[in-house]
């Protein structure tokens, strides 16, 4: 792992503008960067269809993992990727599906694990998935490098970015024995700055009520089932996440409030630590986190790199003409597992 990109300078990708991304004239604004491709853009053209195989892991506390798979024949070799999927996402997103195919592509497998309540299927223990898991992504990743013989590389998109971050962070120079190198894609590693932008104007209206449309109806499941976890009618009346996180995602995880969750899940005050190559990619009009909330140079350590193109919205990235492609994302995640740049 020592061929990775570590030491080479914290603002070699900023400093690349053939790089970064450059949005469509046909696909203005953060709202259609971020709504169009998720709903209408396609993957690049791929080898075969998608074919995912499903394991079901048992968890140390009596609960289950579903993973969903891609493997190519050379299974225990290829390099293997593991993405860890955004709010409320799965294999299904537009982003999981983009990527899986450029993986078969390019000869590699591809992993992604659904966090607990994400694979159609009530989870089994009291608890759900939030932005600081990162010891269910420590399970998740050691699992992996345990039964893999090959190089092992791991994406994280929105929130799942922002657990892989935490991740990266707690362990330390331990990573390094778990993953070659990682990407985070859109993560709202300010979780305050983020839930107050997202709970506003438009966001609340149109990505607030998507999120708790299912978010909702699979707390107060939970609440059912083991009565006294969190207050059903609380979580009923929750009108943004602030206070959809007050009445279940804090209380059910151990945090003390909102505030708690937010502070001491957020990966920003903490990208100092990392020990790992890694890659953040954050377009700067991400209806999700302001610009303002975003890293610089003097907040990260040495190996990790900044890739903030004006223009994306959250986790959008189309290229081409009408209904756009989804290419460019894929493409400059397994360039930067494969090059490091």
């Amino acid at each position: 792992m020592g061929d990775g990109p570590v030491g080479l300078g914290r603002d070699l990708i900023l400093q690349r503008s053939d790089a970064l991304y450059v949005a469509p004239r046909w696909l203005p604004g953060a709202h259609a960067q971020t709504i169009w491709p998720a709903l209408f853009s396609r993957p690049a053209t791929a080898v075969r269809p998608l074919r995912w195989e499903r394991e079901r892991w048992d968890t140390p506390d009596g609960d289950f993992v579903d993973v969903d798979r891609i493997s190519v024949e050379r299974r225990g070799t290829a390099p293997l990727v593991v993405l860890f999927h955004g709010l409320e996402g799965s294999s299904r997103s537009h982003y999981a599906q983009a990527v899986a195919h450029a993986c078969m592509r390019a000869g590699w497998s591809i992993a992604v694990p659904h966090f607990r309540g994400c694979s159609g299927e009530p989870n089994r223990a009291p608890r759900a998935y939030h932005s600081g898991d990162w010891p269910e992504v420590d399970w998740i990743l050691r699992r992996f490098c345990a039964t893999h013989s090959g190089a092992l590389q791991a994406i994280g998109v929105s929130l799942g970015g922002n657990a892989l971050l935490r991740w990266a962070e707690e362990a330390g120079h331990a990573a390094r024995g778990v993953v070659q190198s990682l990407v985070s894609v859109s993560a709202p590693i300010d979780l305050a700055a983020g839930g107050a932008a997202i709970s506003c104007g438009f966001n609340r209206l149109v990505y607030t009520r998507m999120f708790l449309r299912t978010l909702k109806p699979k707390a107060i499941g939970m609440v059912h089932r083991y009565p006294g976890l969190a207050d059903a009618r609380a979580i009923a009346a929750a009108q943004d996440l602030r206070a959809f996180d007050n009445a279940f995602t804090a209380p059910v995880h151990g945090f003390r409030d909102t505030d708690d969750y937010w502070r001491r899940a957020s990966a920003k005050p903490h990208l100092a630590r990392i020990r790992v190559p890694t890659l953040l990619i954050n377009a700067r009009n991400d209806p999700f986190l302001p610009a303002s909330a975003l890293p610089a140079a003097g907040e990260i350590a040495p190996g990790v790199w900044l890739e903030q193109p004006e223009e994306g919205g959250h986790v959008g990235f189309a290229r081409g003409g009408p209904p756009g492609v989804l290419d460019w994302l894929p493409q400059r995640i397994l360039q930067f597992f494969a090059h490091g740049l």
